[in-house]
Protein backbone atom coordinates (compact mmCIF):
# COMPACT_ATOMS: atom_id res chain seq x y z
CA UNK A 1 0.00 0.00 0.00
CA UNK A 2 1.43 3.37 -0.99
CA UNK A 3 1.50 6.56 1.06
CA UNK A 4 -1.70 7.92 -0.48
CA UNK A 5 -3.59 4.76 0.46
CA UNK A 6 -2.34 4.72 4.05
CA UNK A 7 -3.29 8.38 4.42
CA UNK A 8 -6.93 7.32 4.02
CA UNK A 9 -6.67 5.18 7.15
CA UNK A 10 -7.56 6.60 10.59
CA UNK A 11 -4.34 8.16 11.83
CA UNK A 12 -2.72 7.82 15.21
CA UNK A 13 0.64 8.70 16.72
CA UNK A 14 2.13 5.30 15.81
CA UNK A 15 1.24 5.67 12.15
CA UNK A 16 2.72 9.17 12.22
CA UNK A 17 6.01 7.77 13.56
CA UNK A 18 6.05 5.10 10.85
CA UNK A 19 5.30 7.68 8.15
CA UNK A 20 8.28 9.76 9.32
CA UNK A 21 10.52 6.66 9.37
CA UNK A 22 9.53 5.70 5.84
CA UNK A 23 10.05 9.24 4.56
CA UNK A 24 13.54 9.23 6.11
CA UNK A 25 14.40 5.88 4.56
CA UNK A 26 14.77 4.21 7.94
CA UNK A 27 14.86 0.39 7.82
CA UNK A 28 15.03 0.76 4.01
CA UNK A 29 11.36 1.68 4.11
CA UNK A 30 10.49 -1.70 5.60
CA UNK A 31 7.75 -2.15 8.23
CA UNK A 32 7.79 -5.32 10.34
CA UNK A 33 5.63 -5.77 13.42
CA UNK A 34 4.75 -8.75 15.59
CA UNK A 35 2.06 -9.97 17.95
CA UNK A 36 3.88 -11.76 20.79
CA UNK A 37 1.46 -13.39 23.29
CA UNK A 38 2.57 -15.62 26.11
CA UNK A 39 0.78 -19.00 25.76
CA UNK A 40 -0.39 -19.07 29.38
CA UNK A 41 -4.08 -18.41 28.79
CA UNK A 42 -6.65 -17.45 26.19
CA UNK A 43 -6.57 -14.10 24.43
CA UNK A 44 -8.96 -11.40 25.65
CA UNK A 45 -10.50 -8.23 24.22
CA UNK A 46 -7.39 -6.24 25.17
CA UNK A 47 -5.29 -8.54 22.99
CA UNK A 48 -7.74 -7.90 20.15
CA UNK A 49 -6.70 -4.24 20.20
CA UNK A 50 -3.04 -5.23 19.86
CA UNK A 51 -3.81 -7.80 17.16
CA UNK A 52 -5.74 -5.29 15.06
CA UNK A 53 -3.00 -2.69 15.54
CA UNK A 54 0.00 -4.89 14.70
CA UNK A 55 -1.53 -6.89 11.86
CA UNK A 56 -3.42 -3.86 10.58
CA UNK A 57 -0.31 -1.69 10.33
CA UNK A 58 1.64 -4.44 8.60
CA UNK A 59 -1.21 -4.90 6.14
CA UNK A 60 -1.57 -1.18 5.41
CA UNK A 61 2.15 -0.62 4.83
CA UNK A 62 2.75 -3.78 2.79
CA UNK A 63 4.85 -5.04 5.67
CA UNK A 64 4.94 -8.21 7.72
CA UNK A 65 3.54 -9.19 11.10
CA UNK A 66 4.88 -12.24 12.91
CA UNK A 67 2.76 -14.30 15.26
CA UNK A 68 5.30 -15.22 17.92
CA UNK A 69 4.77 -17.04 21.18
CA UNK A 70 6.97 -15.72 23.98
CA UNK A 71 7.12 -19.13 25.63
CA UNK A 72 9.72 -18.79 28.38
CA UNK A 73 7.69 -20.05 31.35
CA UNK A 74 6.76 -23.72 30.82
CA UNK A 75 5.15 -23.97 34.26
CA UNK A 76 2.14 -21.97 33.02
CA UNK A 77 2.18 -22.63 29.28
CA UNK A 78 0.78 -25.46 27.19
CA UNK A 79 -0.19 -26.48 23.67
CA UNK A 80 -3.90 -25.82 24.30
CA UNK A 81 -3.19 -22.11 24.70
CA UNK A 82 -0.96 -22.09 21.60
CA UNK A 83 -3.76 -23.60 19.50
CA UNK A 84 -6.43 -21.32 20.99
CA UNK A 85 -4.38 -18.19 20.28
CA UNK A 86 -3.84 -19.18 16.64
CA UNK A 87 -7.54 -19.90 16.28
CA UNK A 88 -8.49 -16.50 17.73
CA UNK A 89 -6.07 -14.48 15.60
CA UNK A 90 -7.24 -16.25 12.47
CA UNK A 91 -10.90 -15.76 13.41
CA UNK A 92 -10.31 -12.02 13.77
CA UNK A 93 -9.35 -12.02 10.12
CA UNK A 94 -5.55 -12.01 10.18
CA UNK A 95 -2.98 -14.36 8.72
CA UNK A 96 0.67 -14.91 9.64
CA UNK A 97 1.79 -16.68 6.49
CA UNK A 98 3.42 -20.07 6.48
CA UNK A 99 5.38 -19.76 9.73
CA UNK A 100 4.52 -19.45 13.40
CA UNK A 101 7.37 -18.15 15.53
CA UNK A 102 8.33 -19.24 19.04
CA UNK A 103 10.84 -17.60 21.35
CA UNK A 104 11.87 -21.16 22.19
CA UNK A 105 13.13 -21.44 18.61
CA UNK A 106 15.91 -19.11 19.73
CA UNK A 107 16.83 -20.74 23.05
CA UNK A 108 20.28 -21.75 21.82
CA UNK A 109 20.98 -18.30 20.39
CA UNK A 110 19.67 -16.61 23.54
CA UNK A 111 21.96 -18.83 25.59
CA UNK A 112 24.87 -17.71 23.41
CA UNK A 113 23.89 -14.09 23.96
CA UNK A 114 23.94 -14.70 27.72
CA UNK A 115 27.43 -16.23 27.43
CA UNK A 116 28.50 -13.18 25.43
CA UNK A 117 27.33 -10.87 28.23
CA UNK A 118 29.31 -12.91 30.74
CA UNK A 119 32.42 -12.68 28.56
CA UNK A 120 31.93 -8.90 28.34
CA UNK A 121 31.79 -8.72 32.14
CA UNK A 122 28.13 -7.65 31.88
CA UNK A 123 26.52 -10.67 33.57
CA UNK A 124 27.21 -12.83 36.61
CA UNK A 125 25.86 -15.88 38.41
CA UNK A 126 24.24 -14.92 41.71
CA UNK A 127 23.59 -17.23 44.69
CA UNK A 128 21.20 -14.95 46.58
CA UNK A 129 17.82 -16.47 47.40
CA UNK A 130 14.71 -14.88 45.94
CA UNK A 131 13.97 -13.20 49.28
CA UNK A 132 17.52 -11.90 49.61
CA UNK A 133 17.42 -10.60 46.04
CA UNK A 134 14.29 -8.59 46.84
CA UNK A 135 15.98 -7.13 49.94
CA UNK A 136 19.10 -6.17 47.99
CA UNK A 137 17.05 -4.62 45.21
CA UNK A 138 15.94 -1.60 47.22
CA UNK A 139 12.74 0.39 46.75
CA UNK A 140 11.42 3.15 44.54
CA UNK A 141 13.01 5.68 46.90
CA UNK A 142 16.02 3.74 48.20
CA UNK A 143 18.83 2.43 45.96
CA UNK A 144 19.70 -1.23 45.95
CA UNK A 145 23.01 -2.71 47.01
CA UNK A 146 25.42 -4.95 45.14
CA UNK A 147 25.16 -8.69 45.45
CA UNK A 148 28.18 -10.23 47.20
CA UNK A 149 28.59 -12.42 44.07
CA UNK A 150 28.66 -9.49 41.66
CA UNK A 151 32.45 -9.46 41.29
CA UNK A 152 32.95 -13.08 40.37
CA UNK A 153 35.46 -13.54 37.58
CA UNK A 154 34.42 -14.14 34.01
CA UNK A 155 35.88 -17.64 34.18
CA UNK A 156 33.94 -18.52 37.34
CA UNK A 157 30.69 -17.16 35.89
CA UNK A 158 31.15 -19.11 32.68
CA UNK A 159 31.79 -22.28 34.64
CA UNK A 160 28.78 -21.79 36.91
CA UNK A 161 26.48 -20.94 34.00
CA UNK A 162 27.63 -24.07 32.15
CA UNK A 163 26.86 -26.13 35.23
CA UNK A 164 23.46 -24.44 35.55
CA UNK A 165 22.62 -25.61 32.06
CA UNK A 166 23.93 -29.10 32.87
CA UNK A 167 21.42 -29.37 35.71
CA UNK A 168 23.84 -29.45 38.65
CA UNK A 169 21.89 -26.95 40.77
CA UNK A 170 18.40 -26.98 42.23
CA UNK A 171 15.62 -24.57 41.34
CA UNK A 172 16.28 -21.19 42.90
CA UNK A 173 19.83 -22.09 43.95
CA UNK A 174 21.44 -19.79 41.38
CA UNK A 175 20.40 -17.31 38.68
CA UNK A 176 22.23 -15.40 35.97
CA UNK A 177 21.91 -11.62 36.36
CA UNK A 178 22.84 -8.67 34.18
CA UNK A 179 25.42 -6.33 35.71
CA UNK A 180 23.99 -2.84 35.20
CA UNK A 181 23.41 -0.40 38.10
CA UNK A 182 21.99 -1.23 41.52
CA UNK A 183 21.53 2.48 42.23
CA UNK A 184 19.52 3.21 39.09
CA UNK A 185 16.25 5.07 39.68
CA UNK A 186 14.72 2.59 37.23
CA UNK A 187 14.36 -0.62 39.24
CA UNK A 188 14.33 -2.66 36.03
CA UNK A 189 18.02 -1.79 35.61
CA UNK A 190 19.06 -3.04 39.05
CA UNK A 191 20.86 -6.17 37.88
CA UNK A 192 17.79 -8.01 36.56
CA UNK A 193 17.69 -11.77 36.29
CA UNK A 194 18.45 -13.15 32.83
CA UNK A 195 18.19 -16.91 33.44
CA UNK A 196 16.64 -19.05 36.17
CA UNK A 197 16.61 -22.82 36.81
CA UNK A 198 13.42 -24.82 36.18
CA UNK A 199 13.63 -28.59 36.71
CA UNK A 200 10.86 -31.12 36.25
CA UNK A 201 8.90 -29.38 33.51
CA UNK A 202 8.33 -30.40 29.91
CA UNK A 203 8.22 -27.48 27.52
CA UNK A 204 5.48 -27.73 24.88
CA UNK A 205 8.03 -27.05 22.12
CA UNK A 206 11.46 -28.14 23.42
CA UNK A 207 10.42 -30.98 25.72
CA UNK A 208 12.95 -31.68 28.49
CA UNK A 209 15.94 -30.34 26.58
CA UNK A 210 16.41 -27.33 28.87
CA UNK A 211 16.45 -26.88 32.63
CA UNK A 212 17.33 -23.18 32.49
CA UNK A 213 14.98 -20.67 30.92
CA UNK A 214 15.53 -17.03 29.90
CA UNK A 215 13.46 -14.29 31.49
CA UNK A 216 10.78 -12.50 29.48
CA UNK A 217 12.58 -9.13 29.36
CA UNK A 218 15.77 -10.72 28.03
CA UNK A 219 13.94 -12.90 25.52
CA UNK A 220 11.43 -10.40 24.21
CA UNK A 221 13.68 -7.70 22.81
CA UNK A 222 16.24 -10.15 21.43
CA UNK A 223 13.53 -12.20 19.70
CA UNK A 224 12.35 -8.98 18.06
CA UNK A 225 15.90 -8.32 16.92
CA UNK A 226 16.43 -11.84 15.58
CA UNK A 227 13.23 -11.57 13.54
CA UNK A 228 14.14 -8.15 12.14
CA UNK A 229 11.20 -6.33 13.71
CA UNK A 230 11.27 -2.61 12.92
CA UNK A 231 8.51 -1.32 15.20
CA UNK A 232 7.95 -3.13 18.48
CA UNK A 233 4.48 -2.03 19.65
CA UNK A 234 3.53 -2.70 23.27
CA UNK A 235 1.37 -1.29 26.04
CA UNK A 236 2.41 1.44 28.44
CA UNK A 237 3.36 -0.86 31.32
CA UNK A 238 6.47 -1.77 29.32
CA UNK A 239 7.62 1.83 28.98
CA UNK A 240 9.90 1.49 32.03
CA UNK A 241 11.32 -1.70 30.53
CA UNK A 242 12.47 0.01 27.35
CA UNK A 243 15.82 1.20 28.83
CA UNK A 244 16.56 -2.42 29.78
CA UNK A 245 15.69 -3.67 26.30
CA UNK A 246 17.92 -1.00 24.78
CA UNK A 247 20.72 -1.96 27.17
CA UNK A 248 20.61 -5.62 26.11
CA UNK A 249 20.55 -4.73 22.41
CA UNK A 250 23.34 -2.14 22.74
CA UNK A 251 25.65 -4.36 24.80
CA UNK A 252 25.31 -7.24 22.38
CA UNK A 253 25.71 -5.05 19.30
CA UNK A 254 22.96 -6.82 17.38
CA UNK A 255 22.45 -5.70 13.77
CA UNK A 256 18.72 -4.97 14.21
CA UNK A 257 17.61 -2.64 17.01
CA UNK A 258 13.77 -2.51 16.97
CA UNK A 259 12.09 0.74 17.93
CA UNK A 260 9.74 0.21 20.86
CA UNK A 261 6.59 2.35 20.89
CA UNK A 262 4.14 2.18 23.77
CA UNK A 263 0.39 2.77 23.63
CA UNK A 264 -2.33 2.67 26.27
CA UNK A 265 -3.86 -0.69 27.09
CA UNK A 266 -7.58 -1.29 26.83
CA UNK A 267 -9.41 -0.59 30.08
CA UNK A 268 -12.96 -1.79 29.42
CA UNK A 269 -15.59 -1.10 32.06
CA UNK A 270 -17.50 -3.94 33.73
CA UNK A 271 -14.78 -6.45 32.96
CA UNK A 272 -11.19 -7.40 33.72
CA UNK A 273 -8.29 -8.16 31.40
CA UNK A 274 -5.76 -9.35 33.96
CA UNK A 275 -4.75 -12.83 32.82
CA UNK A 276 -4.01 -13.80 36.42
CA UNK A 277 -7.55 -12.87 37.46
CA UNK A 278 -9.12 -14.49 34.41
CA UNK A 279 -7.21 -17.68 35.20
CA UNK A 280 -8.55 -17.54 38.75
CA UNK A 281 -12.13 -17.17 37.50
CA UNK A 282 -11.66 -20.36 35.48
CA UNK A 283 -9.71 -22.34 38.08
CA UNK A 284 -12.03 -21.41 40.95
CA UNK A 285 -15.19 -22.25 39.02
CA UNK A 286 -16.74 -18.79 38.81
CA UNK A 287 -17.20 -19.45 35.07
CA UNK A 288 -17.40 -22.70 33.14
CA UNK A 289 -14.18 -22.20 31.19
CA UNK A 290 -12.06 -19.83 29.12
CA UNK A 291 -14.78 -19.75 26.45
CA UNK A 292 -17.63 -19.00 28.85
CA UNK A 293 -19.76 -16.43 26.97
CA UNK A 294 -19.47 -14.05 29.93
CA UNK A 295 -15.69 -13.99 29.72
CA UNK A 296 -13.92 -11.11 27.90
CA UNK A 297 -11.84 -13.68 26.05
CA UNK A 298 -12.04 -13.73 22.27
CA UNK A 299 -13.21 -17.35 22.52
CA UNK A 300 -15.95 -16.33 24.96
CA UNK A 301 -17.07 -13.41 22.82
CA UNK A 302 -17.14 -15.64 19.73
CA UNK A 303 -19.22 -18.30 21.51
CA UNK A 304 -21.60 -15.59 22.73
CA UNK A 305 -22.16 -14.43 19.16
CA UNK A 306 -19.86 -11.45 18.72
CA UNK A 307 -18.59 -11.21 15.16
CA UNK A 308 -15.01 -10.58 14.15
CA UNK A 309 -16.19 -7.54 12.18
CA UNK A 310 -17.78 -6.01 15.30
CA UNK A 311 -14.61 -6.47 17.35
CA UNK A 312 -12.43 -4.96 14.61
CA UNK A 313 -14.87 -2.03 14.41
CA UNK A 314 -14.67 -1.62 18.19
CA UNK A 315 -10.87 -1.53 18.08
CA UNK A 316 -11.00 1.11 15.38
CA UNK A 317 -13.50 3.26 17.30
CA UNK A 318 -11.53 3.35 20.53
CA UNK A 319 -8.36 4.31 18.66
CA UNK A 320 -4.72 4.23 19.76
CA UNK A 321 -3.39 6.81 22.20
CA UNK A 322 -0.70 7.33 24.81
CA UNK A 323 -3.22 8.29 27.49
CA UNK A 324 -4.81 5.79 29.82
CA UNK A 325 -8.57 5.90 29.53
CA UNK A 326 -11.64 3.90 30.42
CA UNK A 327 -13.86 2.62 27.61
CA UNK A 328 -17.56 2.15 28.26
CA UNK A 329 -18.87 -1.36 27.71
CA UNK A 330 -21.68 0.24 25.74
CA UNK A 331 -19.23 1.03 22.93
CA UNK A 332 -18.49 -2.66 22.39
CA UNK A 333 -22.16 -3.59 22.71
CA UNK A 334 -23.11 -0.87 20.23
CA UNK A 335 -20.69 -2.32 17.66
CA UNK A 336 -22.27 -5.76 17.79
CA UNK A 337 -25.82 -4.36 17.79
CA UNK A 338 -25.11 -2.35 14.66
CA UNK A 339 -23.55 -5.36 12.95
CA UNK A 340 -26.32 -7.81 13.81
CA UNK A 341 -29.10 -5.30 13.13
CA UNK A 342 -27.96 -5.33 9.52
CA UNK A 343 -26.91 -8.98 9.19
CA UNK A 344 -29.07 -11.09 11.49
CA UNK A 345 -32.34 -12.58 10.13
CA UNK A 346 -35.40 -12.30 12.35
CA UNK A 347 -37.11 -15.19 14.09
CA UNK A 348 -39.65 -15.63 16.90
CA UNK A 349 -38.92 -17.43 20.15
CA UNK A 350 -40.97 -17.82 23.31
CA UNK A 351 -38.74 -18.01 26.38
CA UNK A 352 -41.45 -18.12 29.10
CA UNK A 353 -44.22 -20.13 27.43
CA UNK A 354 -47.91 -19.75 28.13
CA UNK A 355 -50.34 -21.79 26.02
CA UNK A 356 -53.07 -20.05 24.04
CA UNK A 357 -55.96 -22.00 22.53
CA UNK A 358 -57.64 -20.11 19.67
CA UNK A 359 -61.05 -21.65 20.14
CA UNK A 360 -62.71 -20.38 16.96
CA UNK A 361 -59.87 -21.60 14.74
CA UNK A 362 -60.79 -24.90 13.02
CA UNK A 363 -59.41 -28.01 14.72
CA UNK A 364 -56.92 -29.95 12.63
CA UNK A 365 -56.26 -26.98 10.36
CA UNK A 366 -52.90 -25.25 9.89
CA UNK A 367 -51.84 -22.56 7.49
CA UNK A 368 -48.53 -21.11 6.43
CA UNK A 369 -48.17 -17.37 6.97
CA UNK A 370 -45.52 -15.35 5.17
CA UNK A 371 -43.07 -13.25 7.16
CA UNK A 372 -40.09 -11.15 6.16
CA UNK A 373 -36.70 -12.39 7.30
CA UNK A 374 -35.52 -8.79 7.72
CA UNK A 375 -37.76 -5.73 8.00
CA UNK A 376 -35.36 -3.35 6.23
CA UNK A 377 -33.66 -5.61 3.70
CA UNK A 378 -35.73 -7.41 1.08
CA UNK A 379 -32.68 -9.39 -0.06
CA UNK A 380 -33.14 -11.60 3.01
CA UNK A 381 -36.36 -12.87 1.48
CA UNK A 382 -39.32 -14.31 3.34
CA UNK A 383 -40.18 -17.45 5.29
CA UNK A 384 -43.30 -19.48 6.04
CA UNK A 385 -44.56 -19.65 9.63
CA UNK A 386 -47.15 -22.32 10.58
CA UNK A 387 -50.24 -21.09 12.43
CA UNK A 388 -52.87 -23.31 13.99
CA UNK A 389 -55.29 -23.63 16.89
CA UNK A 390 -52.72 -23.83 19.72
CA UNK A 391 -49.83 -21.42 20.08
CA UNK A 392 -47.30 -20.38 22.67
CA UNK A 393 -47.00 -16.74 23.77
CA UNK A 394 -44.65 -15.26 26.32
CA UNK A 395 -45.99 -15.27 29.87
CA UNK A 396 -44.70 -11.71 30.34
CA UNK A 397 -46.98 -10.59 27.50
CA UNK A 398 -50.16 -11.30 29.48
CA UNK A 399 -51.68 -9.77 32.61
CA UNK A 400 -55.24 -10.17 33.79
CA UNK A 401 -55.43 -6.44 34.44
CA UNK A 402 -53.15 -3.89 32.80
CA UNK A 403 -50.88 -2.39 35.48
CA UNK A 404 -50.76 0.97 33.70
CA UNK A 405 -51.52 2.66 30.39
CA UNK A 406 -48.08 1.76 29.03
CA UNK A 407 -48.92 -1.95 29.05
CA UNK A 408 -49.86 -2.60 25.40
CA UNK A 409 -49.90 -6.37 25.47
CA UNK A 410 -52.66 -8.88 26.15
CA UNK A 411 -55.10 -8.57 29.07
CA UNK A 412 -58.28 -10.43 29.98
CA UNK A 413 -60.98 -9.22 27.61
CA UNK A 414 -58.45 -7.30 25.54
CA UNK A 415 -57.02 -7.64 22.07
CA UNK A 416 -53.50 -7.83 20.70
CA UNK A 417 -51.97 -8.55 17.31
CA UNK A 418 -49.84 -11.64 16.84
CA UNK A 419 -46.68 -10.75 14.97
CA UNK A 420 -47.08 -11.58 11.24
CA UNK A 421 -50.54 -13.05 11.97
CA UNK A 422 -54.02 -12.24 13.30
CA UNK A 423 -55.57 -10.14 16.03
CA UNK A 424 -56.71 -12.26 18.98
CA UNK A 425 -58.89 -11.47 22.00
CA UNK A 426 -58.50 -13.10 25.43
CA UNK A 427 -61.88 -14.55 26.38
CA UNK A 428 -61.00 -16.79 29.34
CA UNK A 429 -58.13 -17.33 31.76
CA UNK A 430 -57.51 -20.90 32.98
CA UNK A 431 -55.77 -21.37 36.34
CA UNK A 432 -54.55 -24.37 38.31
CA UNK A 433 -55.44 -25.23 41.91
CA UNK A 434 -52.80 -22.83 43.20
CA UNK A 435 -54.23 -19.96 41.20
CA UNK A 436 -51.41 -19.95 38.65
CA UNK A 437 -52.35 -19.08 35.09
CA UNK A 438 -51.75 -22.13 32.89
CA UNK A 439 -53.71 -21.36 29.71
CA UNK A 440 -55.58 -18.66 27.83
CA UNK A 441 -58.68 -19.25 25.76
CA UNK A 442 -58.83 -16.76 22.93
CA UNK A 443 -60.60 -16.02 19.67
CA UNK A 444 -59.17 -14.66 16.47
CA UNK A 445 -60.48 -12.30 13.81
CA UNK A 446 -59.95 -13.98 10.44
CA UNK A 447 -60.17 -10.63 8.64
CA UNK A 448 -57.14 -9.14 10.38
CA UNK A 449 -54.33 -10.90 8.56
CA UNK A 450 -51.92 -8.23 7.31
CA UNK A 451 -52.53 -4.55 8.01
CA UNK A 452 -55.30 -3.64 10.45
CA UNK A 453 -58.61 -2.97 8.72
CA UNK A 454 -59.81 0.61 8.87
CA UNK A 455 -61.34 1.43 12.22
CA UNK A 456 -59.47 -1.28 14.20
CA UNK A 457 -57.02 0.12 16.76
CA UNK A 458 -54.89 -2.66 18.21
CA UNK A 459 -51.69 -1.14 19.54
CA UNK A 460 -49.99 -4.16 21.04
CA UNK A 461 -47.99 -6.67 19.00
CA UNK A 462 -46.59 -9.85 20.58
CA UNK A 463 -44.57 -12.78 19.26
CA UNK A 464 -45.71 -16.40 19.28
CA UNK A 465 -44.98 -19.87 17.91
CA UNK A 466 -47.12 -22.84 16.97
CA UNK A 467 -47.33 -25.54 19.65
CA UNK A 468 -47.40 -28.35 17.11
CA UNK A 469 -44.50 -27.09 15.02
CA UNK A 470 -42.18 -25.35 17.49
CA UNK A 471 -38.77 -26.76 18.37
CA UNK A 472 -37.63 -26.95 21.97
CA UNK A 473 -34.36 -25.37 23.06
CA UNK A 474 -32.47 -23.99 26.03
CA UNK A 475 -31.98 -20.24 25.90
CA UNK A 476 -29.33 -18.52 27.98
CA UNK A 477 -29.54 -14.82 28.70
CA UNK A 478 -26.01 -13.56 29.23
CA UNK A 479 -25.23 -10.20 30.73
CA UNK A 480 -22.14 -8.38 31.96
CA UNK A 481 -19.96 -10.54 34.19
CA UNK A 482 -19.49 -7.74 36.73
CA UNK A 483 -21.99 -5.30 38.19
CA UNK A 484 -19.39 -2.59 38.90
CA UNK A 485 -17.63 -0.58 36.17
CA UNK A 486 -14.22 -1.09 37.82
CA UNK A 487 -14.30 -4.45 39.58
CA UNK A 488 -11.66 -4.72 42.27
CA UNK A 489 -10.67 -1.06 41.99
CA UNK A 490 -13.15 0.52 44.37
CA UNK A 491 -12.69 2.81 47.36
CA UNK A 492 -13.78 0.12 49.80
CA UNK A 493 -10.98 -2.17 48.58
CA UNK A 494 -13.35 -5.01 47.67
CA UNK A 495 -11.94 -8.02 45.89
CA UNK A 496 -12.95 -8.13 42.23
CA UNK A 497 -14.97 -11.31 42.80
CA UNK A 498 -17.22 -9.34 45.17
CA UNK A 499 -18.49 -7.48 42.10
CA UNK A 500 -19.50 -10.56 40.10
CA UNK A 501 -22.96 -9.98 38.67
CA UNK A 502 -25.37 -12.60 40.10
CA UNK A 503 -27.60 -12.08 37.04
CA UNK A 504 -24.83 -12.53 34.47
CA UNK A 505 -26.52 -15.77 33.36
CA UNK A 506 -30.19 -16.69 33.40
CA UNK A 507 -31.03 -19.98 31.78
CA UNK A 508 -34.46 -20.95 30.39
CA UNK A 509 -34.60 -24.68 29.79
CA UNK A 510 -38.08 -25.02 28.26
CA UNK A 511 -38.30 -22.55 25.41
CA UNK A 512 -40.13 -22.85 22.11
CA UNK A 513 -38.73 -21.49 18.87
CA UNK A 514 -40.35 -21.16 15.48
CA UNK A 515 -39.97 -24.18 13.21
CA UNK A 516 -37.54 -22.47 10.82
CA UNK A 517 -34.85 -22.62 13.49
CA UNK A 518 -34.74 -26.41 13.19
CA UNK A 519 -32.25 -25.94 10.34
CA UNK A 520 -30.01 -23.54 12.28
CA UNK A 521 -26.36 -24.50 12.51
CA UNK A 522 -23.94 -23.94 15.44
CA UNK A 523 -22.75 -20.35 15.32
CA UNK A 524 -25.75 -19.05 13.33
CA UNK A 525 -27.05 -15.71 14.52
CA UNK A 526 -30.57 -14.32 14.68
CA UNK A 527 -32.62 -11.56 16.18
CA UNK A 528 -35.30 -13.10 18.34
CA UNK A 529 -37.96 -10.46 17.92
CA UNK A 530 -38.41 -8.32 21.02
CA UNK A 531 -35.86 -10.45 22.95
CA UNK A 532 -32.43 -9.57 21.55
CA UNK A 533 -29.73 -11.00 19.32
CA UNK A 534 -28.90 -14.66 19.77
CA UNK A 535 -26.34 -17.18 18.57
CA UNK A 536 -26.72 -20.95 18.44
CA UNK A 537 -24.03 -22.21 20.79
CA UNK A 538 -21.18 -23.45 18.56
CA UNK A 539 -19.71 -25.90 21.08
CA UNK A 540 -22.41 -27.19 23.43
CA UNK A 541 -25.94 -28.60 23.46
CA UNK A 542 -28.35 -29.34 26.29
CA UNK A 543 -28.95 -33.09 26.21
CA UNK A 544 -29.21 -33.00 22.45
CA UNK A 545 -31.30 -29.83 22.36
CA UNK A 546 -29.74 -26.71 20.86
CA UNK A 547 -28.64 -23.89 23.11
CA UNK A 548 -29.09 -20.30 22.01
CA UNK A 549 -26.98 -17.68 23.74
CA UNK A 550 -28.08 -14.07 23.92
CA UNK A 551 -25.31 -11.96 22.46
CA UNK A 552 -26.76 -8.59 23.40
CA UNK A 553 -30.12 -6.99 24.13
CA UNK A 554 -31.94 -4.92 21.53
CA UNK A 555 -31.33 -1.75 23.51
CA UNK A 556 -28.72 -0.60 25.98
CA UNK A 557 -30.59 -1.39 29.19
CA UNK A 558 -27.47 -0.61 31.21
CA UNK A 559 -27.49 3.02 30.12
CA UNK A 560 -30.59 3.65 32.23
CA UNK A 561 -29.10 1.80 35.20
CA UNK A 562 -25.86 3.79 34.99
CA UNK A 563 -27.78 7.06 34.70
CA UNK A 564 -29.71 6.23 37.86
CA UNK A 565 -26.50 5.25 39.68
CA UNK A 566 -24.75 8.45 38.65
CA UNK A 567 -27.70 10.54 39.83
CA UNK A 568 -27.72 8.77 43.18
CA UNK A 569 -31.13 7.20 42.68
Amino acid sequence: MDQNETSNKPSNFIRQIIDVDIAAGKNDGRVATRFPPEPNGYLHIGHAKSICLNFGIAEDYNGTCNLRFDDTNPHKENAEFVEAIQRDVHWLGYDWGDKVYFASDYFEQLHDYAVQLIELGKAYVCDLSAEETREYRGTLTDPGKDSPYRDRSVAENLDLFTRMRAGEFADGERVLRAKIDMASPNINLRDPTIYRIRHGVVHHQTGAEWCIYPMYDFTHCLSDSIEGITHSLCTLEFEDHRPLYDWYLDQLGVPCHPQQIEFSRLNLQYTITSKRKLTALVDEGFVEGWDDPRMPTIAGLRRRGFTSASIREFCQRIGVTKSENSVEMGVLESCIREDLNVNAPRRMAVLRPLKVVVENYPEGQAEQLEAANHPQDESFGTRQIPFDREIWVDRDDFMEVAPNQKFKRLVAGGEVRLRNAYVIRCDEVIKDEQGEIIELRCSYDADTLGANPEGRKVKGVIHWVSVAHAIEAEVRLYDRLFSHPTPGATKDGSDYTAHLNPDSLRSFTRCYLEANLASAQPGDQFQFEREGYFCMDPVRTAGGMPIFNRTVTLRDSWAKIEKQQNSGK
